[in-house]
């Protein structure tokens, strides 16, 4: 009872990372070749190749620590270089309703 249950916590571990890893893949794969340039970061080829050996890592080869090589790479992705290439891209300022004039401390008005 008790290695069934751990089985299936394994399962869930695994597709989460399955998962995270698929969803990094595609978002390294949308973001402009310029971007990771003006971000400073590595090109988008060394990002898809890293994140694509993790998703190949996490479908075919069931070792725990190619995988947990993989999951340190999509971490480092989503924590480091996504929001960088969305400060550089523009992609933070639309959601929070803020226009092309807002300054650090609100709208600017030209001084009227």
């Amino acid at each position: 009872m008790l290695m069934t249950a751990f089985g299936g916590l394994m399962w869930l571990i695994f597709t989460a990372m399955l998962v995270l890893a698929v969803v990094a893949l595609v978002m390294a794969a949308i973001a402009r070749e310029d971007a990771y340039r003006a971000a400073d970061k590595q090109n988008k080829v060394f990002w898809l190749i890293i994140l694509g050996v993790t998703v190949a890592v996490n479908l075919l080869v069931p070792m725990l620590f190619l995988q947990l090589a993989g999951l340190v790479a999509t971490i480092v992705f989503f924590v480091d270089v996504r929001p960088a290439l969305r400060q550089v891209s523009g992609g933070g300022r639309g959601r929070r309703g803020g226009s092309s004039s807002d300054g650090p401390y609100g709208p600017y008005n030209g001084g009227r």
